[in-house]
């Protein structure tokens, strides 16, 4: 297997485990039933793990990256026969007009401060009836909220300029939340059903059609025109691993502070005997130690 690229905090590598990656993995899951036939490009691809799994479905992905380490690693880590890697300025990209039929562009936005110029390359690379699908934090939630602060954010969104900035290239979008969550599930064994999702309150139990959650993450198919949108994406996508690694390691959690736990009742109980003995070989010695205090 080839060396992992080092983790610096700016891009993610799929050596990392849990939650960071459940995150960045499920986004590029959720697009592979969007990319499936296409041609895409997947814009600031990173380490190239997620440019791999388009690749699954597309009929062609390019990745591109400002870093030349990150490309050459991404071209040897993962050789396919419809799957490029090209180092490339997303505000420059290297490529003939129309020439996607799908951008792909997930975490990039926050990154740089030319959202504008971004968002014409990305229109000017995509045919007529093409889509992008990216992805950026809710400042709202991510950093106000939460109190996440990335040395490698420049310049963040609240989600109304998100979806200002999508509107002055794309008439078309619809727009999806992404966040972990820990939660009970029931589904239907016979795919019957539709969503429904329950929040216990202090005053009951409250029932909707969506999560009860803020979205840390805002996610958003855009296009020229409303057929193009018609495209099938789930209203609801959910991931994990077949280890279930977050559940895991919260059950690992668990069972390690029950034992550590168990072990401080036993060290207090032990203390408890030793001040019971002391107190004990005290009192049976107490004569002496009025004697040596003169008291005898």
């Amino acid at each position: 297997m080839r060396a992992p690229l080092e983790f610096t905090g700016e891009r993610f590598t799929p050596e990392c485990v849990r939650e960071i990656r459940y995150e960045h993995v499920h986004r590029y899951a959720f697009a592979q039933s969007l990319v499936h036939g296409k041609t895409v490009l997947d814009a600031a691809c990173g380490e190239g793990y997620g440019s791999a799994l388009l690749a699954e479905s597309a009929a062609s992905v390019t990745g591109v990256d400002l870093s030349e380490e990150a490309v050459a690693h991404a071209a040897r880590r993962y050789g396919r026969d419809n799957l490029a890697f090209r180092q490339a300025d997303c505000l420059d990209l290297p490529f003939e007009d129309n020439a996607f039929d799908c951008v792909v562009s997930f975490e990039t936005l926050e990154h740089l401060a030319e959202h504008e110029r971004l968002l014409a390359e990305f229109c000017r690379v995509l045919r007529s009836d093409g889509c992008l699908l990216i992805s950026t934090p809710d400042k709202a939630v991510y950093t106000d909220k939460l109190g996440n602060r990335n040395e490698f954010h420049v310049a963040e969104l609240y989600g109304d300029e998100f979806d200002a900035l999508l509107g002055r290239h794309f008439p078309a979008r619809r727009l999806w939340g992404q966040r972990l969550t820990f939660q009970s599930a029931i589904w239907s064994l016979d795919g019957a059903g539709s969503p429904a999702f329950h929040r216990e309150q202090d005053n009951g139990v409250e029932t909707g059609e969506r999560p009860p959650h803020e979205a840390v993450y805002l996610l958003a198919l855009c296009a020229a025109d409303e057929a193009t949108l018609s495209q099938a994406l789930p209203g609801l996508s959910l991931f994990d691993d077949a280890e279930e690694s977050v559940y895991a390691h919260y059950y690992h959690e668990i069972r390690k502070n029950m034992a550590t736990g168990g072990m401080l009742q036993e060290k207090d109980r032990e203390i408890a005997r030793l001040q019971a003995d002391l107190a004990a070989a005290l009192r049976r010695r107490a004569p002496w130690w009025r004697r040596l205090l003169g008291r005898g």
